[in-house]
């Protein structure tokens, strides 16, 4: 027998209840030349891939790991990791904002 009030979530209504908080799963990013570069939203990035980040030394460590295989073409575009870093520190902190005051979706 269920308890009257009590809390359940769905894990699919959640994540897309805070996808759509945080304007998608991803980040993207846009070079002065108009291509853009994507990379996990802080709040959506795995476990291996957060260990990862927190492991890479400096920022162009940590941007390598955050583009993958977008890194060496978002250089060529004119993207620097020092900058890529500062968007990550901006989605982090909004991410921060949203988490205070969003309320999930249970269902």
């Amino acid at each position: 027998m269920s308890k009257p009030n009590k809390a359940r979530y769905r894990l699919s209504a959640v994540k897309r209840s805070y996808s759509e908080a945080v304007g998608g799963e991803l980040v993207e990013v846009e070079t002065e030349d108009g291509k853009v570069y994507t990379f996990p939203h802080p709040l959506f990035t795995d476990d291996d891939t957060a260990r990862a980040i927190d492991a890479a030394e400096g920022d162009t460590g940590k941007a390598r790991v955050l583009l993958g295989d977008q890194y060496d073409e978002f250089l060529k575009s004119g993207g620097e990791a020092n900058t890529l870093m500062l968007v990550y520190v901006a989605a982090r902190s909004e991410m921060q904002d949203t988490l205070g005051r969003h309320r999930p979706t249970k269902r």
